[in-house]
């Protein structure tokens, strides 16, 4: 039954994010790419100041997946290399902490390219 909580508490949190920026696209004129980078702005903001972490903790993949919980890990990356390497760690830590995902993006990305078949959407 503890598994079918920890579902539901990520269902929950992603979901919230997703009902967020529906909202916002219906009741603003921003576009979505603005919207999109607004998530990774904000989870670069509350991960550096330490509030996005108790979010990530308890919803778990809700939280981590969404572009929030990717702005999160390029700013914990980017803490982490500080920390070690001193200032040069700004502008190497996030892109460490988050090349594994970007990896997967691109590479997927890739196979789904030379799988699908391009066509008109007229």
């Amino acid at each position: 039954m503890d598994i079918f909580f920890e579902y539901l508490k990520a269902f929950a949190v992603g979901g919230a994010f997703c009902l967020i920026g529906q909202v916002i696209i219906d009741k603003s004129k921003l576009t979505p790419a603005r919207i999109l980078t607004s998530y990774v702005v904000a989870g670069v903001i509350l991960g550096a100041v330490g509030l996005y972490k108790p979010l990530a903790e308890w919803a778990g993949a809700g939280a981590t997946i969404p572009l929030t919980g990717f702005g999160y890990i390029l700013a914990e990356g980017v803490k982490k290399a500080v920390d070690e390497k001193g200032v040069i760690g700004i502008f190497t830590g996030g892109f460490t902490a988050a090349a594994g995902g970007i990896c997967a993006a691109i590479f997927f990305g890739y196979i789904i390219a030379l799988i699908a078949k391009p066509g008109d959407k007229s």
